[in-house]
């Protein structure tokens, strides 16, 4: 008798059974382990710490007291009267008027009012992993390139390639100019694309950068602009975190320094989400945002697909159309990101790790190449040392090479989702880990400054924690970032 299960396989499409879905990356292992045993500082306090979550959890105080505020929004009130029947009944895939309005006034001040955005060519997704998957089915074919400077956000791997077919080719950026992108490296990736007979139909950007937590010069941008208008292709500039850049003037849109030719605005691209700006990543709400109207008819179109709740956009509308609490929220929103940066960096310094310099994101580079005590500074001495970090240290971090970096020993860390006293005991972790790395090594005990009273010495130390040899990846989807 033929078992059933054995022939279920064959019942499924090759879509379903292939695996470019990026599971197996060790950014999301690294998620599953977490989910495993993690971290509470009353009921396991011993369990692992999850720092390769980019969520921001520093100001829902402040939503929380606008909603206490504003019981309408939330209740489904407009003036007092109920609007269930108006919001519940069926709604055009445009989006409510109200809501892109509000959204585009926010994108605006955001970026100081030096960008004017048009809610017209706003198209409304299910967060910016909906959008930037529209994006593709809109510009490429199956087999066509995008683009992409390294380190990576990891979850590209996934949102751009998986159902489109879509090619990613890497530009290859290092460590000696802070990872910035150059025209050499753009020149070089489209080379590798025409050696493997690839149709490079544009370039991909995040701006701020994820991982680095760097918003792209000027100067790059303009380079960047100057090198798709040569090649006659498109720029999408992927901003979901321009509202995190807590150095004044620092983040620059791609559409301030846009040239003012039809040809060229057609041919760039904003995508934009409120999952990091206002730490909503649970309400779906993505946004592209392209004067080219042939994208904005296809991707519309597209949408249906994955539309955002009315109730969500009403909710929002009257949140984003309060310009004072949006005034407010943005300017102590930055502040409350630059001050727990300050905490990680500050504790990292402490026990000899340094970061690249940040000004945005949730996040830090961090390079821990000198803590590889196996296989030397390589890629398999920074999987050996992620998974010491992960199963003896209790933290989950990302490591570089997940993020396609291609000098081994980075690693992505991040500080926003979760309270100042676990990130203490994460502090206490790593430096009770490098102590003893430094000590195994033959060195001394690292020198440092008198530390700063602890927020928090209820949480022991997880170094007795078995770590494994290899990680295992289970067939259950992974959680998705954005």
């Amino acid at each position: 008798m033929v078992s059933k299960v054995a022939d279920e396989p064959q019942m499924l499409s090759k879509k379903a059974g292939c695996n470019s879905h990026g599971q197996d990356s060790s950014y999301f292992l690294g998620w599953e382990e977490y989910e495993k045993n993690p971290f509470d500082p009353v009921t396991n306090p011993t369990g692992i710490i999850q720092m390769g979550l980019a969520e921001n959890q520093l100001s829902f105080d402040l939503v929380e007291d606008w909603l206490e505020k504003n019981p309408d929004a939330l209740g489904l009130r407009r003036e007092g009267a109920s609007v269930l029947r108006e919001l519940a009944l069926f709604q055009d895939y445009h989006g409510l008027p109200a809501f892109k309005n509000a959204l585009a006034r926010f994108m605006s001040e955001q970026r100081g009012y030096k960008v004017a955005f048009a809610p017209s060519n706003i198209v409304l997704t299910a967060g910016a992993t909906s959008a930037n998957e529209a994006l593709m089915f809109c510009l490429a074919d199956q087999g066509d390139a995008f683009l992409i400077p390294t380190p990576y956000y990891p979850g590209f791997d996934r949102d751009l390639k998986w159902r489109t077919g879509a090619e990613i080719v890497p530009v290859h950026c290092t460590s000696g100019n802070g990872f910035r992108v150059t025209r050499a490296a753009l020149d070089d990736a489209y080379r590798r694309a025409q050696k493997r007979r690839l149709r490079v139909k544009g370039v991909l950007i995040t701006n701020p950068s994820n991982p680095l937590g760097t918003a792209v010069p000027r100067a790059d941008l303009e380079m960047i602009l100057d090198f798709v208008a040569a090649k006659g292709i498109h720029l999408v500039s992927d901003e979901i975190y321009s509202g995190t850049a807590f150095v004044p003037d620092s983040f620059v849109s791609v559409l301030e320094v846009l040239p003012s030719t039809r040809a060229m605005a057609d041919r760039v691209h904003v995508v934009y989400s409120l999952s990091k700006d206002l730490g909503l990543p649970g309400f779906r709400v993505g946004a592209i945002y392209s004067s080219n109207p042939g994208v904005v008819s296809a991707a519309t179109k597209m949408s249906s697909f994955g539309l955002m709740s009315s109730q969500t956009q009403h909710l929002l509308a009257a949140l984003l159309g309060d310009k004072d609490f949006t005034r407010k929220y943005l300017a102590e929103n930055k502040r409350r990101i630059r001050e727990r940066r300050d905490q990680l960096v500050d504790g990292l310094k402490e026990i000899g790790i340094a970061c690249l310099d940040s000004n945005a994101g949730l996040f830090c580079w961090v390079d821990m190449g000198h803590l590889m005590t196996q296989h030397g500074r390589s890629f398999e001495g920074e999987m050996a040392l992620w998974k010491k970090v992960v199963f003896e240290v209790g933290l989950n971090i990302s490591p570089g090479s997940s993020c396609h970096c291609r000098e081994p020993g980075w690693f992505r860390v991040c500080f926003a989702n979760m309270s100042a006293k676990t990130l203490d005991v994460a502090m206490q972790r790593l430096r009770a880990f490098v102590e003893t790395t430094t000590n195994s090594k033959g060195g001394s005990a690292l020198r440092r400054a008198p530390a700063a009273p602890a927020r928090s010495m209820s949480c022991p130390l997880a170094m007795n924690m078995k770590w494994a040899l290899r990680l295992t990846p289970v067939s259950a989807d992974r959680k998705a970032e954005r």
